[in-house]
């Protein structure tokens, strides 16, 4: 299994996100998950708020098609990026 899959028309991402970090960026690729490092602490939310802010900014979509599945008060999380057509180049497996 993939980090990412396709739903119908929506995409899936399985990540494991490393809050706190001193940047944002997308790390390696752990069997069926992907690290995500983001520099929002872990705290009322703002990780998870700020996770979606990110993915929405990287995937070229609007923030109310980010949605955070499972996962919401744990670093492992399912989300689900609606009517998302791909990846966005940078983000492939060599």
């Amino acid at each position: 299994m993939s980090w990412h899959r396709k739903d119908g028309d929506d995409l899936l991402l399985f990540l494991k996100i490393q809050p706190r970090s001193g940047k944002d960026a997308f790390g390696e690729i752990m069997e069926d998950t992907r690290k995500l490092r983001i520099k929002a602490p872990p705290v009322d939310g703002k990780a998870n708020a700020y996770l979606v802010k990110y993915l929405a900014k990287t995937f070229g979509v609007p923030r109310s098609r980010i949605i955070i599945e499972s996962g919401l008060a744990s670093k492992r999380k399912r989300v689900r990026i609606k009517d998302c057509g791909r990846l966005p180049q940078a983000l492939h497996e060599s």
